[in-house]
């Protein structure tokens, strides 16, 4: 029985246990079952910041040198980036109409609060930290990022000495992989733990909100879909999305099947082939896409984080949307090919609003329905940059 099954069943079964020990049960829940999910949550911010940095690191200094990755590495980056930052847009707007969080509170003691809003340029010169120990100690995650990425293009620049050091970061990501999953068997139970209490005190109500923001993922990948790729395509391209879509088909029912776009990309690199890109673009373009193009999972961080938001009765302030913005466009570069990479990147972005993670729970059962659409969109933009890239090259020639 896979993971995500196993999640699956974890999230019915707290469900049936809430539902069954009603508001009478809520101390029994709270006391001896809530625990669990508290367990499972400490296991997940203990991981959280080794595993940002060195997955961060390693991902930008694997990109070589730069200076010889040149124009193509330049537009690469610049599409993934920009339409993984308006992907996080399309789910908060899509999350602000629908309000899947609306009416639903959460038990216990721990509230969050909304933080007041701080000038823009606050927000920015916030990003660049003064003490990155601090930083991480505080799991300040706009400035681990920024000093991870700075030091992965110092490592690239250092070139053969900084090779060990870089050999350290990449034991140091792996193991940290290993841990996630560890820790990821323990999901099950966790999220039976969390969810347990909260069905027991707020009953049925607690299920609709989950259907929303499944339909909110849903919608908001097919429009991210069509308007966003099918724009790009049409005005810059000058190529039929329809014709696109058509091509590129096998490689989007594997990826809504298999929910891996590492897994997808023997199947994309004939797609792009017949979509006349050449070799060697798409060899480029598309195992890098694999790694850090997450704009479907980068939707679904909008949307959750505004459920999350919303079930804690958060109004967040337009800079803390910013912060949603930024921190999910560089956290797909970190988080990318780790196993549960959305719920990951969910409790980072949580973290930097400074929403209790407790809130996440709700949106590890049903992952699994989640990932399937999102990572559709993913390899649908990898060949949609891949296409866009080569066709940019060819037009120099």
């Amino acid at each position: 029985m896979g993971l995500t099954t196993r999640i699956l069943i974890g999230l019915v079964l707290g469900v049936i246990a809430g539902l069954g020990l009603g508001e009478g049960g809520v101390k029994f829940a709270t006391t001896w079952v809530g625990p669990l999910g508290t367990i499972f949550m400490n296991m997940i911010k203990m991981i959280i910041v080794p595993l940002v940095f060195s997955s961060l690191v390693v991902g930008v200094a694997g990109l070589g040198d730069i200076k010889k990755i040149g124009r193509v590495g330049v537009k690469t980056l610049v599409y993934y980036l920009a339409t993984t930052a308006v992907a996080i847009v399309i789910g908060l707007i899509l999350g602000s109409l629908v309000v899947p969080g609306a009416g639903l509170t959460v038990p216990g003691n721990v509230k969050a609060a909304a933080k007041a809003a701080p000038p823009i340029m606050k927000v920015i010169t916030d990003i660049f930290p003064t003490n990155v120990l601090d930083s991480m100690v505080k799991a300040n995650m706009l400035q681990i990022i920024c000093f991870a990425m700075f030091f992965g293009i110092g490592a690239v620049a250092v070139g053969e000495k900084a090779k060990p050091l870089m050999n350290i970061c990449d034991g140091l990501a792996e193991v940290c992989y290993k841990i996630v999953g560890y820790i990821m068997q323990f999901a099950p139970i966790g999220v039976f733990g969390l969810i347990c209490p909260v069905v027991a005190k707020n009953g049925p109500a607690v299920l609709l909100p989950l259907l929303k923001v499944i339909v909110c993922v849903y919608v908001g990948c097919f429009l991210h879909a069509v308007i966003v790729y099918g724009g790009l395509l049409q005005c810059v391209g000058h190529f039929s999305p329809i014709k696109f879509f058509k091509t590129i088909a096998p490689a989007q029912l594997i990826a809504f099947t298999s929910c891996s776009s590492s897994g997808t990309l023997p199947v994309s690199m004939q797609c792009a082939k017949k979509l006349g890109v050449n070799d060697d673009i798409a060899s480029f373009v598309l195992p890098l896409g694999a790694t850090i193009n997450m704009d479907g999972t980068a939707l679904y961080q909008g949307v959750c984080a505004l459920f999350v938001a919303q079930i804690y009765g958060v109004e967040l302030t337009a800079a803390q949307y910013g912060v949603i913005v930024i921190t999910g466009t560089l956290a797909s570069i970190g988080t990318a090919g780790v196993p549960g990479a959305g719920f990951i990147m969910l409790t980072m972005i949580l973290t930097a609003l400074g929403l209790p993670l407790e809130g996440s729970a709700l949106i590890a059962g049903i992952d699994r329905v989640l990932d399937m659409p999102r990572t559709c969109v993913n390899i649908t933009g990898d060949n949609m940059v891949a296409y866009l890239v080569d066709k940019s090259e060819k037009e120099r020639k």
